[in-house]
């Protein structure tokens, strides 16, 4: 049996309500800078204000027009990040590349929702503005696999490509999906990561149904998302992109590569319970399998970035899914959420999130939980109130992703 390959990351890139560039993002990360605002939506009974982490994207600015007819804005928003990746890979000149092969060099992208502005711009066209006939590249705007391919084409990576749609495991998955193409062999290197563009009148008022949106907060709409706070209302949509580059890691030294940290562990369960409840069970299990397939214990990981939605239930499960995983180890552990200021960008959740604790491991720097002045008390583990923590000597972090459905996803990440 072949032995398998380690996998290092390359490369970062970002387009997020807290910073269009990696060194942005985690400089608002630290300093608890909340992207979180209330926007007005025009809706057919009028217009409604909204919290959302939404993006100020002039898509102008970094496309043709005629490239544009054929691009989605979720699209738009992974194009950019991973322009961003692969420069910081030393990827963006082909001729740079050393020994790595186009056929080699695959795609895999997690979205929940894809082109849910193109669709629901067709919606509105059919039905309240009565058009005949819709734009004729409406199908390929709105479908969940078009930005892969426009990566794809973009770079021109001819190996695996591939598209997860996992609710809000949707990018934690692609991730460890292409960790495991290029640990056995079938790929060299795999631009990965997720996206998501759903601030839209349709996905916005399916939301609102649920009544799992948070209410906007008395210190203001940018405080209204507080993961486990004794005063929290619930989550807050967003907006955005995280992508990244994975290589084998023989490859990357060959081609003198920065080697920024290794994707070490990656496991994913499925709860098996409820479509909206999640189950503390399944989520330790995902810790665990990821810890064993990572080749550590409890005790290594020295920073946790939690799902950490700001929802009534899922804030409780998760803490209580730590303790199972992490047993004596749960008390040391420090934890945070950082959806409190970039909010919840669903399936590009995970690589957001997996990007910022990469980020972390770098800087020796733990990003707070914005707003926790006044935990749950059923939330009882270190979720680093406030302030940032310097955490020196740091060597391994782990991020969960957590889905409806009771999809699970674990990365974990070490030091290069």
């Amino acid at each position: 049996m072949t032995a398998l390959r380690r996998v290092a990351i390359t490369g970062l890139g970002i387009v997020s309500p807290i910073g269009t560039s990696c060194a942005a993002f985690f400089e608002s990360l630290l300093a608890a800078r909340s992207g979180i605002r209330a926007i007005d939506v025009a809706f057919p009974t009028g217009t409604e204000s909204v919290l959302a982490g939404d993006i100020d994207f002039n898509p102008d600015s970094h496309f043709a027009k005629a490239k544009l007819l054929t691009m989605d804005r979720v699209s738009q928003f992974a194009l950019v990040a991973a322009r961003e990746a692969m420069q910081q890979a030393g990827l963006g000149d082909p001729s740079t590349w050393g020994g790595l092969q186009h056929e080699r060099f695959g795609v895999s992208m997690g979205t929940g929702s894809g082109g849910a502005g193109s669709l629901d711009a067709a919606y509105t066209a059919l039905l309240e503005q009565k058009v005949a006939r819709l734009r004729p590249m409406t199908v390929v705007l709105a479908m969940n696999n078009a930005t892969a391919a426009h990566l794809s084409m973009e770079f021109g990576l001819k190996g695996p490509n591939s598209t997860v749609s996992n609710a809000c495991a949707s990018s934690a998955t692609a991730i460890g999906d292409a960790f495991r193409q290029i640990r056995h062999g079938y790929a060299d290197a795999m631009l990965v990561g997720g996206a998501e563009a759903l601030l839209n009148r349709g996905t916005i008022k399916a939301w609102q149904a649920m009544h799992t949106l948070a209410r906007p907060h008395a210190d203001g709409p940018q405080a209204s998302c507080r993961p486990f706070s004794k005063d929290r209302t619930g989550l807050v949509l967003s907006e955005g992109s995280a992508m990244l580059v994975l290589e084998d890691w023989e490859t990357a030294k060959r081609r003198g590569a920065t080697i920024l940290a290794e994707l070490a562990g990656y496991a994913s369960t499925t709860d098996a319970h409820h479509l909206t409840q999640p189950e503390a069970q399944g989520q330790a299990s995902a810790m665990v399998l990821g810890l064993q397939d990572a080749g550590l214990n409890a005790a290594d990981i020295g920073y946790l970035n939690a799902h950490g939605t700001a929802t009534e239930v899922g804030d409780v499960v998760e803490t209580n899914a730590i303790r199972l995983a992490f047993q004596g180890a749960a008390d040391a552990l420090p934890v945070s959420s950082t959806k409190g200021v970039h909010g919840h960008s669903m399936g590009a959740a995970g690589a957001m999130e997996f990007l910022a604790s990469v980020m972390a491991l770098r800087a020796g720097q733990l990003p707070p939980t914005a707003f926790l002045a006044t935990p749950d008390p059923r939330c009882d583990l270190d979720y680093i109130p406030l302030q940032p923590r310097d955490s020196k000597g740091l060597r391994a972090v782990m991020s969960n992703s957590f889905a409806f459905g009771g999809s699970n996803s674990v990365l974990i990440a070490k030091t290069a």
